[in-house]
C-alpha cells in the first residue's frame, strides 16, 4: 500500500534515503512514496501466494521473493512487488544487492488506495522490464485474480479468474494457482454466507 504524500528527489538521493530508512519507499519519476502498512487480508493473500508458488516450484530452480526485495525497472522506477519470482540466476544491481533486475513474474495484491496505480501506471513501468513474462493482480475484497502475460510479439494478453472455484494458469512457470488456495482463511463479505460446494 502506498502512502499519500510523495517527496520529490533524484534517483541517487532516493537510494541513499532507502539505505537508512526504517520504512520502505517506492520511486517513480522523481517521486519518493512511503509504503504504508498492509491489512490482514493483504498479508494473508501475500502469504498464501508465496506458499503456493514455493510449493509448486520446489526443485525447479526458481526463487520466490516476498515484498522486501526491491525491483529496478528500465523506466527508472523502483518498486517492492508483493511477490516476485526468478527462474534464472538473479541479476542484482552492482552497488545495491537488495535490488533485483530480472523477475519473471510479479504479483501485486490490490488495495483501494493502489488499485488504479497497480493496474495502470505501475503496470506500464513493469512492461519496460524485458525479463517480465507475467503480471498478476490479486483483489482482496472479492475472489478475483487478473493475469497479464507477454506474448511472442510483445503484446500483453489479459485473463481474469473469478470465484472460489476459479484458477489461474501461469504459463511462464507452467503451474496453476487455485483461487481457493490463494484466498484460504479469508472470509469475504459477499461470500461468508455461501456454503462451500
Amino acid at each position: 500500500m502506498v502512502a499519500a504524500h510523495p517527496l520529490f528527489t533524484g534517483e541517487d538521493d532516493y537510494l541513499r534515503l532507502e539505505q537508512k530508512s526504517q520504512v520502505k519507499h517506492e520511486y517513480v519519476r522523481g517521486r519518493i512514496v512511503a509504503m504504508a502498512g498492509a491489512s490482514i487480508y493483504h498479508n494473508l493473500l501475500v502469504a498464501n501466494t508465496l506458499f503456493q508458488l514455493k510449493l509448486q516450484l520446489k526443485g525447479r530452480g526458481c526463487l520466490v521473493f516476498p515484498s522486501d526485495l526491491r525491483v529496478r525497472l528500465p523506466s527508472g522506477a523502483y518498486t517492492y512487488p508483493d511477490v516476485s519470482v526468478v527462474c534464472a540466476t538473479p541479476q542484482q544491481d552492482d552497488k545495491h544487492p537488495d535490488i533485483l533486475l530480472n523477475p519473471l513474474l510479479v504479483v501485486e495484491v490490490l488495495s483501494p488506495n493502489t488499485e488504479k496505480y497497480d493496474q495502470g501506471e505501475k503496470f506500464a513501468h513493469y512492461r519496460s522490464l524485458d525479463s517480465l513474462q507475467e503480471y498478476v493482480l490479486i483483489h482482496q475484497d472479492t475472489y478475483r485474480i487478473q493475469r497479464y502475460s507477454r506474448q511472442a510479439d510483445g503484446e500483453w494478453l489479459f485473463a481474469d479468474a473469478f470465484g472460489r472455484a476459479g484458477e489461474v494458469a501461469l504459463k511462464s512457470l507452467n503451474l496453476v494457482l487455485l483461487l481457493a488456495d490463494i484466498y484460504e482463511d479469508l472470509i469475504l463479505p459477499d461470500e461468508d454466507i455461501i456454503p462451500d460446494s
